[in-house]
């Protein structure tokens, strides 16, 4: 259960209450659907596609804005700059467009392959590693100036 929460909360974003729904209605799409589950794949997989669609679907009913972060900090507090150096890699992937985000956290957080991720998003693998190279110079770009 931490694991799908985790990704439905990164897949949405940093939206704590929209992560909660997702997992809330994931669990009842599963249980309903459990019986058709044929175990050619691992459970979480399985479980990890309806996460996915689960976040699809909300994206589509309502837009979402991240609420503003202060960037104020002393310089001088090093545990401070990792959390805002952590809270600006947040934001960047948070704002990059749902297909690339959903690319980038299920293969670089979750360690899906692009097989896996190809079958989740009903792509083929070749546009997962395309998201995948273009989601990562987002971030790059977003961060850009920023050194870690």
């Amino acid at each position: 259960m931490p694991r799908l929460y985790g990704l439905a909360l990164r897949l949405n974003g940093g939206d704590v209450a929209g992560a909660e729904d997702v997992v809330h209605d994931v669990w009842i799409r599963a249980v309903e659907r459990l019986p058709t589950f044929r175990w050619e794949s691992a459970l979480s997989t399985w479980l990890g596609g309806f996460v996915v669609n689960a976040v699809r679907d909300r994206s589509r009913q309502d837009a979402r804005e991240l609420p503003g972060v202060e960037d104020d900090h002393p310089a001088n507090d090093i545990a401070l700059l990792q959390t805002a150096d952590r809270v600006d890699l947040e934001r960047a992937i948070a704002q990059l467009p749902a297909g690339f985000r959903h690319v980038l956290i299920l293969h670089d957080v979750e360690g899906y392959t692009h097989e896996e991720i190809a079958a989740l998003l009903g792509v083929v693998p070749g546009t997962s590693k395309s998201q995948l190279a273009r989601a990562r110079g987002a971030v790059r770009r977003a961060l850009g100036g920023k050194e870690h």
